[in-house]
């Protein structure tokens, strides 16, 4: 918590951009700090990765994995967005992580 807001982690898939953003906007009006995602490389943000190398490639996309980690030790709680149920290894990965860290887990699909 900071002060009397929550403080919540959007994870999931980037190909759910639209889903991220009125996940943010919903959890913002309920009166939580909404922490997300940098950029949406399956969803819009695919310039970023034209022109890189595959060594600049995996350790660019290993940096986004460990900073969106530091911003579930941020958090109060993850909140997953799972369209279609869809959980991908990343996700997975960040779920295991936040219940390891004692967070709790919510999702847009049960």
């Amino acid at each position: 918590m900071v002060g009397k807001y929550k403080v919540v982690t959007l994870c999931g898939s980037t190909r759910f951009k639209d889903q991220f953003m009125q996940a943010q906007k919903e959890l913002t009006l309920k009166g939580c700090i909404v922490i997300s995602v940098g950029l949406f490389g399956h969803a819009g943000d695919g310039e970023v990765w034209e022109n890189m190398d595959e060594n600049t490639l995996t350790k660019t996309k290993e940096m986004l994995d460990d900073m969106h980690k530091r911003k579930i030790d941020m958090a109060d709680e993850i909140y997953v967005i799972n369209v279609g149920g869809y959980i991908g290894e990343s996700t997975k990965s960040e779920i295991e992580y936040a219940k390891k860290t004692g967070k709790a887990v919510k999702y847009l699909e049960n």
